[in-house]
């Protein structure tokens, strides 16, 4: 059966079937329908759909909000498309955002919510206000012969039975020492069980690298798991326990992600 043919054979179907059919596919899915035809149209920007594209406990992550989030939203799918803008939660330490395509969940937790060995030692790292960052600040390693970074999340908090990335956002300055005479190991746990461990340089080597992101600022993939539907810890970490010095490196926080189709400027 052509498109054409099975936008007819969806049209003749009652209002209430066509948006319950409509809210099982996907946000770049209901956009495309509303272009079809005005009764599409409608069925496809029916609060029932877009209902189904936010997330369960989207009332919650609105209240967690740095600053308040007051706008009169008159549907679900013009407040689908605010949460599509990075969201400041939790006193400023995270930063949320929905996928506008699939309406997955993104999360950016700063360099002040992650577990960094040393970190409150302004001999080893400086915290200083940076307008580069999403956050207003970044902490940037002044020197170290160890390095130990660690970002923790819950499964419940992302999209379900979705495949994830994890990422630490960095940058390097400009006289940085160290960062590439040794590579770091870079693993994920969920619950008691490691589904991923590698390698990275954190400098410029042929192992596997940063890379540039839309936002200006680099990432370096810590690896990748499955969302699934439990509720168990998710632990990603960085260890590079060489013992040379090291120095220069400007962290941002970690950034999870699905896997597919993405927006760096979360």
């Amino acid at each position: 059966m052509n498109d054409m043919a099975t936008c007819s054979t969806i049209e003749s179907l009652p209002y209430d079937c066509v948006s319950e059919i409509l809210s099982r596919t996907s946000p770049l899915e209901a956009c495309r329908f509303s272009l079809v035809s005005t009764s599409l149209g409608s069925c496809a920007d029916s609060d029932t759909v877009w209902r189904a594209f936010l997330p369960s406990d989207y009332e919650d992550i609105v209240s967690r909000a740095v600053n308040p989030f007051t706008l009169h939203f008159s549907s679900h799918k013009q407040l689908f498309h605010a949460l599509c803008h990075p969201l400041l939660i939790d006193h400023g330490n995270k930063s949320f955002k929905l996928d506008k395509c699939w309406g997955k969940q993104c999360y950016i937790i700063s360099a002040r919510e992650l577990s960094i060995a040393r970190g409150s030692d302004p001999m080893i790292w400086s915290w200083r206000p940076n307008p580069e960052s999403r956050f207003g600040e970044a902490a940037e390693l002044r020197r170290v012969n160890w390095l130990e970074i660690e970002g923790k999340m819950r499964r419940r908090n992302l999209t379900r039975n979705t495949s994830y990335g994890a990422y630490l956002i960095m940058k390097v300055c400009d006289g940085a020492y160290g960062l590439d005479s040794a590579p770091s190991e870079v693993s994920i746990s969920v619950g008691n069980k490691v589904q991923h461990r590698g390698k990275a340089y954190l400098g410029d080597r042929t192992f596997q690298v940063p890379s540039k992101r839309e936002d200006g600022w680099m990432e370096i993939e810590m690896g990748e798991f499955f969302s699934g539907e439990g509720d168990e810890e998710i632990i990603m970490s960085l260890r590079e326990v060489g013992y040379q010095l090291k120095g220069g490196l400007i962290l941002e926080g970690i950034q999870v992600r699905p896997k597919t189709s993405y927006s760096a400027k979360c």
